[in-house]
């Protein structure tokens, strides 16, 4: 199986509008995808991390990437194909309470 990283992005006012039994729904889709083992976890504060040609490291809090929503959470997901991530993501709160989910493959080294 193919592992993919999912960023689900999203906001209080969209997942308020949400039906409340949707949402009850995505959230019972999170958890069977925790007990299939899927690695998930709600977004903190990002820091950025430099090296500049190994001269020293320098951090900064904040994320690097902007988006009108903000990040919710991130996942790592097994499925066979790109389409059966997708599917499987959009069952989930981010993808039906108007907001989206990224789904980045990961390559093996």
């Amino acid at each position: 199986m193919a592992k993919f990283v999912t960023i689900g992005y999203g906001d209080r006012e969209g997942y308020d509008r949400t039906d409340p039994g949707l949402r009850d729904a995505a959230h019972e889709h999170d958890a069977r995808l925790l007990g299939q083992g899927a690695q998930m976890g709600m977004a903190g504060t990002p820091v950025q991390v430099r090296n500049h040609d190994g001269a020293g490291v320098e951090t900064q809090t904040g994320p690097f990437m902007r988006s009108a929503l903000p990040v919710a959470g991130f996942a790592v997901i097994e499925a066979a194909t790109l389409a059966e991530a997708v599917e499987i993501v959009s069952r989930t709160p981010c993808a039906v309470a108007h907001g989206v989910v990224e789904v980045w493959p990961l390559d093996p080294s």
